[in-house]
């Protein structure tokens, strides 16, 4: 199996500790997938400062590659973050950095690139909606990080391009998450995935709710957690499904949601999203 993360890359930026750490929903996807022992690569836009230039050489070490990426004069994208008994708070950032003026269009090149993989990752911070559709139209199996940040505007729009979803839902009580999963499956989701912090975690597959605790540890950091739940769920699912195309579909899914919330609860235990702080 291959995949790809296409989007948004940032240096989560810690001011309490004067530490930066390299982080972004579709970045930490191909870092988790890489650390599952999946071959991974990542595609969006760098800077040329000291932010990206650490990105840059950690995606290099960790043998994730990165030769379909831009890079572009300017600030690198950053999010300011804080701990509150060890749960991360953002409190601030640059809105994308460079990736603003110079979003990710994705050319012919990069879609022959693209259709290498089995599966390929986006998010609502990625600044690249509208090319969701050439994702869709080359066949390859797309999956979409909403975070909490979404409208039902925005869902009806992009879900016909998705094929799973993922939405933070802490805010929400169960039974308006469940409301809200079945909304973005009827927009064209096949799968949608609500993550719900400490409450756990609801998949919708058009048919049946799936529910998953979380695997509770003393957090170091939370920052990371959704996303490496859902790297871990779907390299899961996917694998099993390929590997068992009889398997029962209860069985996949909650096999796959319980190696996510044993992943995710790793990832907690590391500063930043998967570490490799260094100062700021």
């Amino acid at each position: 199996m291959k995949v790809i993360g296409v989007g948004d890359n940032v240096v989560d930026k810690y001011v309490h500790k004067k530490t930066m750490y390299p982080g972004g929903n579709s970045l930490n996807f191909s870092v988790y997938a890489k650390q599952l022992g999946i071959e991974a690569a990542y595609l969006g836009v760098f800077g040329n400062d000291r932010a990206a230039e650490h990105i840059i050489a950690t995606l290099k070490s960790l043998e994730v590659d990165i030769s379909h990426c831009r890079q572009h004069e300017g600030e690198n994208g950053f999010a300011a973050v804080d701990l509150v008994d060890g749960d991360r708070v953002f409190i601030g950032g640059n809105g994308g950095g460079v990736q603003i003026a110079h979003p990710v269009v994705l050319h012919s090149e990069d879609m022959e690139y693209i259709k290498s993989f089995d599966i390929a990752h986006s998010s609502i911070y990625s600044n690249m909606d509208s090319e969701l559709h050439k994702l869709k139209e080359s066949g390859i199996l797309l999956s979409y990080d909403f975070s909490s940040d979404y409208t039902d505007s925005l869902l009806e729009k992009n879900c016909p391009h998705i094929d799973i979803s993922l939405l933070s839902c802490g805010q929400l009580a169960d039974e308006e998450v469940e409301s809200l999963l079945k909304r973005v499956n009827s927009y064209g989701s096949k799968l949608v995935l609500g993550t719900m912090g400490s409450r756990g975690s609801i998949i919708y597959n058009g048919q049946d709710f799936y529910r998953q605790k979380p695997h509770f540890v003393e957090p170091v950091d939370t920052l990371g957690a959704g996303d490496s739940f859902f790297t871990a769920f779907i390299l899961h699912y996917l694998s099993e499904k390929k590997n068992d195309p009889d398997m029962q579909e209860f069985t996949l899914l909650k096999n796959s949601l319980e190696v996510a919330a044993k992943f995710a609860a790793k990832t907690c235990l590391v500063d930043g999203a998967f570490g490799f702080g260094i100062p700021f």
